[in-house]
């Protein structure tokens, strides 16, 4: 009988943790990550999703002789952005998955 209410128990407070790990998805979901590039010539704006909402660049930063560099350039903001987001991520989310080799 004792084992019933264990795995009762048990079950109870996966659910609660489900809805924790849920409402923390859903709030980082809402939030906003800035990724740049030397001197702010290019940003770079994710939600917490991961889906670029904007990408902003300089007009001084085109030049139609250099594609390379601006290329460089918005590769270096969207990586950083990405970057600021999986770190968030960690921070929230790693409680539910550390020791569990994921």
């Amino acid at each position: 009988m004792m084992r019933g209410m264990n795995m009762q128990q048990m079950m109870k407070q996966a659910q609660k943790m489900q809805k924790q790990m849920m409402a923390e998805q859903e709030e980082l979901a809402a939030q906003t990550f800035t990724g740049e590039a030397p001197n702010g010539m290019v940003k770079a704006t994710f939600s917490g999703d991961k889906q670029l909402t904007d990408l902003q660049i300089k007009p001084d930063i085109v030049d139609p002789e250099d594609t390379d560099m601006l290329q460089d350039m918005v590769l270096t903001a969207v990586n950083d952005g990405l970057a600021k987001v999986d770190q968030a991520t960690q921070a929230k989310m790693g409680k539910y998955t550390r020791g569990l080799g994921l």
